[in-house]
């Protein structure tokens, strides 16, 4: 008992691919065996020559043919048509949006046009290492690190290749002949131009032995100190051209025991991350990727799970990708299918910690950000899969330069706090455009979708910001835009305007029906800065509610907003109030439909997902 104080490869359908594709079908089959065919939506064919057509099709065998949206094709020569796609094997040939080939001489082509050319994996390796340590179902067994002189057994091996590496190439990390698929590593200093290739098959483990990440205070795995005392597992510092790859994964193991510290062998990363949250002091765990400057850094079909804290941070980068990624946080290696926990194994803020935790779910794995992009521009994140305990995405601007220029598109999002910008707004957010994207929030009590945030203790302007063709369902609360998230010191008084709202459809929730909406712009001591929000075309299939709860010193929501509602319809009510300072501008006349869903909430295509 714990207390303490305080299948990979699934469907990928995007929204955009069945409006611009007609992939909306229906219907199922199966057929097995050499030059077997299969027609109709999630049709399998496995077999020699296998010849599969329709939503989802699956085939499996040399010289296959998987046509449809989210096919998958495995073997020499396949062929896969559709969005989402996979092919896998030599001479694959993957065409759709969202589509992946692995194997010599492959094609993968997107729909989007409005996007650049899709990263492509290295051509030149400079360094080839093989795994040496095995793991079980995403764990490595303690003895392998039990002992501290072996708690980064592969680090001076990753690192001297990467030192060593000539820019344009890339150390790649492969299994071994004998069933070894994982390395062990502390932190790793990526040189520009380099790439570290993680393969299919391969897992990057880090260590749990805070001392590996400490800064030199000694406060790494514990809650003290200034929050700022571990290096991540992987920095990248002023790099250009710089990437992390594969279809491997990199694991920072947040529900493992440390070893060393304080904490050592009575708390996981993940319990100092709740005892920060329950104490109000400050948690020092290690991030797993921290990019520092630098231009054109790319994230490319990587998986990235169970970060002790933030997954990924690009910071005042310009030039950043993110593509094909999956984040992922906590897996079934540290929890229960559908994160159904047994009573008393996960972090309780309440009781003295006299035992580490052995069951964690995405509310219990606190500050584990999906990626965080700061002060940055030229941003892209496309493809990727997001579900953790905190923010999924959040776009800061804590630093002297603005966040500027992000899309964020093509996109699902799980459990988490959605989509946010914010809190850090200080230097100034323009031009972020996000669209064609799902959200699933499974009813989790800490459920957010879209949501920009700040305070006056930050301050800054947020502008020309829009969401477009956004589905979503079972999250507690859809839309947030607040200027009083946290009580701030009245220094700086936060400004969101010009943000548009198009092609939104909630579909309900069994636990929160249309959930809970939140409208609340500036105004305090003389300083008026209202929310200015156009609406078109944004449906709910439940009634919401409109929040009226006042917090952090701020008014009875909603507050100082100017609507805008049109020209397309909006079906939930916002009354005027000139003591609240919120007008509406009725521009509604057009009769549309709502935005069709139908395809696009999928699974989270990881074999690790608990849900």
């Amino acid at each position: 008992m714990r207390n303490m104080i305080n299948p990979l490869k699934k469907q990928f359908i995007t929204i955009s691919a069945c409006l611009v594709l007609g992939a909306c079908g229906g219907g199922s089959s199966n057929d097995a065996g050499t030059g077997s065919a299969s027609t109709g939506t999630g049709s399998t064919s496995t077999g020699t020559g296998s010849t599969s057509t329709g939503t989802g099709s699956t085939s499996t065998g040399t010289g296959s043919t998987s046509t449809g949206t989210g096919s998958t094709s495995t073997g020499t020569g396949s062929t896969s048509t559709g969005t989402g796609s996979t092919s896998t094997g030599t001479g694959s040939t993957s065409t759709g949006t969202g589509s992946t080939s692995t194997g010599t001489g492959t094609t993968s082509t997107s729909v989007d046009a409005t996007l650049p050319a899709e990263p492509q994996l290295p051509t030149t390796v400079c360094a080839t290492l093989t795994a040496n340590l095995k793991h079980t179902a995403g764990l490595l067994p303690d003895s392998v690190d039990a002992n501290l002189v072996d708690s980064n057994p592969d680090s001076v091996r990753i690192q001297k290749q990467i030192t060593n590496c000539p820019a344009g190439q890339a150390v790649k990390l492969i299994a071994g002949s004998s069933g070894q698929n994982a390395f062990l590593s502390g932190p790793l200093t990526l040189a520009s131009g380099v790439t570290l290739w993680v393969d299919q098959g391969v897992t990057l483990f880090a260590s749990r032995n805070p001392a590996d990440f400490d800064t030199g205070a000694g406060n790494c795995g514990t809650a003290a100190g200034d929050g700022k005392s571990c290096n991540a597992l992987i920095t990248a510092s002023k790099t250009q051209n710089s990437a992390v790859v594969g279809d491997g994964i990199i694991d920072g193991r947040g529900g493992s025991v440390l070893t060393s510290g304080a904490n050592a062998g009575i708390m996981t990363w993940w319990d100092v991350a709740m005892l920060n949250k329950s104490t109000g002091k400050n948690q020092n765990n290690p991030r797993l990727i921290q990019v520092f400057g630098g231009s054109n850094f790319t994230l490319y079909r990587i998986t990235v799970q169970n970060a002790p804290a933030f997954h990924i941070v690009p910071n005042t980068v310009s030039g950043f990708t993110a593509w094909g990624v999956k984040i992922l946080t906590p897996t079934l290696a540290y929890s229960k299918p559908g994160y159904s926990c047994p009573t008393g194994s996960s972090p309780d803020p309440t009781t003295p910690a006299t035992s580490p935790s052995t069951c964690f779910t995405p509310e219990t794995t606190k500050n584990t950000d999906g990626i965080d992009p700061g002060q940055s521009s030229n941003v892209l994140i496309a493809y990727s899969y997001f579900s953790g305990g905190d923010d999924n995405i959040a776009i800061k601007a804590s630093g002297s330069a603005p966040a500027l220029s992000h899309r964020i598109v093509h996109s699902h999002f799980y459990y988490g706090h959605g989509m946010s910008i914010g809190s850090e707004t200080n230097s100034g957010v323009d031009g972020i455009e996000m669209r064609d994207l799902s959200f699933d929030g499974h009813d989790s009590a800490n459920g957010v979708g879209i949501r920009i945030k700040s305070d006056d203790g930050r301050g800054g302007e947020v502008k020309n910001v829009s969401y477009r063709q956004i589905c979503m369902r079972n999250v507690k609360e859809p839309m947030v835009f607040d200027t009083y998230y946290s009580a701030g010191n009245h220094s700086s008084a936060p400004n969101f305007h010009d943000i548009t709202v198009s092609g939104f459809h909630y579909l309900g929730s069994a636990k929160y029906a249309g959930g809970t909406l939140t409208f609340n712009g500036y105004a305090l001591n003389g300083t008026v800065n209202p929310l200015k929000i156009a609406l078109d075309n944004v449906i709910f299939d439940s009634a919401p509610k409109i929040s009226n709860s006042p917090h952090n010193g701020g008014p009875t929501p909603p507050s100082n907003t100017q609507f805008t509602m049109g020209p397309g319809p909006v079906n939930f009510t916002v009354a005027s109030s000139a003591a609240n300072n919120v007008t509406i501008a009725e521009l509604q006349k057009n009769a549309q439909a709502p935005l069709d869903c139908s395809q696009a909430f999928v699974s989270f295509p990881s074999s690790a997902s608990p849900f």
